[in-house]
């Protein structure tokens, strides 16, 4: 459970710093409050559809794999952001993201930043 809680910790402080740093991904609210809620829930959604979508799409792609390099995960963490944005848009929350060149730097500074945050955070089970 605790591992569960720190991982969206991080996907919650990686999506904030993508918010921050690109203006076509963007989380609208009228409260601060408001704002914190749908980023936590953002982060709920796209733990899940890293959970589940992405280890699928990565085992279909497995020969682009191997013949990019593995420069096809950009386009696959991009394409998993735009499913996030097109979940959160059905869940009524304020998260969208602009375009796909968009959730290509986005997908590259979540993945970076998470990446971080988890090797920061305690990790226990």
């Amino acid at each position: 459970m605790k591992n569960f809680l720190v991982k969206t910790i991080a996907n919650a402080g990686a999506l904030a710093v993508a918010i921050w740093l690109i203006h076509d991904i963007t989380l609208s609210g009228d409260s601060t409050g408001r704002k914190a809620l749908s980023l936590v829930l953002v982060a709920l959604v796209l733990g899940l559809v890293n959970a589940i979508v992405k280890p699928i799409v990565k085992l279909l792609t497995l020969p682009l794999f191997i013949l990019t390099l593995g420069l096809i995960t950009l386009v696959i963490n991009a394409l998993m952001l735009l499913l996030t944005s097109w979940l959160a848009d059905k869940l009524t929350l304020d998260f969208h993201v602009d375009g796909f060149w968009t959730a290509v730097l986005g997908g590259l500074i979540i993945s970076v930043v998470s990446w971080a945050l988890n090797v920061a955070l305690p990790d226990e089970d």
